[in-house]
């Protein structure tokens, strides 16, 4: 299957936006007062954190499809 040129490259800036995202989202969960009771992580941290990875990995595998499919427009 072929992208077009215009999908690959809105795979590709998905790509780069959850990575300008998620980054700063866990560390804003990170120090967020219901993160931590007693020195140990919370529900909400744990879920969040998840959210976050979870988003990361789909964001990557999206933006290597998207670049993958950019290259192959090129040719």
């Amino acid at each position: 299957m072929r992208l077009s040129r215009g999908w690959a490259l809105f795979l590709l800036a998905f790509g780069v936006w959850s990575y300008l995202l998620w980054p700063n989202f866990i560390r804003n969960i990170w120090s967020s007062d219901r993160s931590w009771a007693a020195g140990s992580p919370t529900g909400y941290l744990i879920v969040h954190v998840v959210i976050a990875v979870v988003s990361l990995v789909l964001g990557t595998i999206i933006g290597v499809l998207g670049w993958r499919g950019y290259r192959a427009s090129r040719r």
